[in-house]
């Protein structure tokens, strides 16, 4: 081969290995929001270790995938975070628009449901209402605003008690999914004595936003958005740019032999209510309320890209 036909033909190969690469880093550097929705949920678990910042930072992103560039690293920085809580973390992001499902820590460990099951009841009443099995009156309409705005717990009891706790019970897991809710082993059946897990939560809040008719969608989803100042942290923490609602939990409770906190989120972020977020922490003996809801609330704003430590309001 000569020399003129050599320099010619390794000209023409660096030129295609330029091509290749742009396609690549094109691809990665789609939005979610530009690539096709897959008809069925994509999971993407997190790495099993937790790779330091240089490592991440060094690590070309996966091309091809729901999620963009800029979200992996977000996901890598959130399980790295994740990886050095005690206790038991979990969280779930569902995008709406693409379909794909991101899950990280223990997201099928059972633990006490705290205040976010009045989630549950309130979309339970909506429907029973709706189809006629019930006719909510003004204090009911008054008391499911109450549980969820200001997560009162005498407003929860009433509906509960008015309305049939093991009724309730049982439409919760048949209707929204929630497979592994049960009551407290040793308790009696009551809304605040049940524990499930953050696959629970996901279902119903994925349920609220997707299956319910649209007048009582928009209405969960306004009082959601609206809550007290006590209930302005974990899922809020995605940033007042993307709109947030959440329903929180917060409460000490028995469990595994200990005292411990249990901080959950469970709600929406974006345009539309695009993602479902499910934050779900049961804490060692020696965490506090304080430090639970901070880790919920900066694992969000990791995952969103807002400020950590997150601006929240402590209850």
């Amino acid at each position: 081969m000569g020399s003129r036909t050599h320099l010619i033909l390794v000209a023409g190969l660096a030129t295609a290995a330029v091509a290749a690469g742009a396609t690549a880093f094109a691809a990665c550097d789609r939005t979610p929001a530009e690539r096709r929705p897959a008809s069925t949920p994509i999971t993407s678990q997190p790495p099993s270790a937790s790779p330091s910042a240089s490592e991440q930072s060094a690590t070309a992103c996966s091309t091809g995938g729901p999620w963009d560039c800029e979200q992996q690293r977000r996901f890598s920085a959130a399980s790295a975070f994740l990886a050095k809580k005690p206790g038991k973390l979990a969280v779930i992001i569902h995008d709406r628009t693409t379909n794909a499902v991101w899950r990280a820590g223990t997201t099928r460990n059972t633990t006490w449901t705290a205040s976010t099951i009045k989630l549950a009841i309130a979309a339970t009443l909506l429907e029973w209402n709706r189809e006629g099995t019930i006719a909510l009156d003004s204090t009911d309409r008054s008391n499911i605003s109450a549980a969820l705005v200001s997560s009162s717990n005498d407003a929860t009891t009433a509906l509960w008690s008015r309305y049939g706790g093991t009724t309730m019970f049982n439409h919760f897991r048949q209707r929204y999914g929630m497979e592994s809710l049960a009551v407290v082993s040793g308790y009696e059946l009551f809304w605040r004595n049940l524990r499930c897990s953050a696959e629970d939560l996901y279902r119903l809040m994925l349920y609220v936003l997707t299956d319910l008719p649209a007048a009582d969608r928009d209405y969960l989803v306004g009082r959601l958005r609206g809550v007290a100042s006590n209930q302005r942290w974990g899922v809020w923490a995605a940033g007042p740019n993307l709109q947030p609602g959440n329903k929180n939990g917060w409460a000490q409770k028995p469990d595994q032999g200990g005292t411990r906190w249990v901080t959950h989120s469970v709600g929406f972020a974006g345009q539309n209510q695009r993602y479902v977020v499910v934050v779900t922490y049961s804490m060692t003996p020696s965490g506090s309320m304080s430090g639970g809801i901070h880790t919920v609330s900066d694992l969000v704003a990791t995952i969103f890209g807002t400020p950590v430590p997150a601006s929240i309001t402590l209850p």
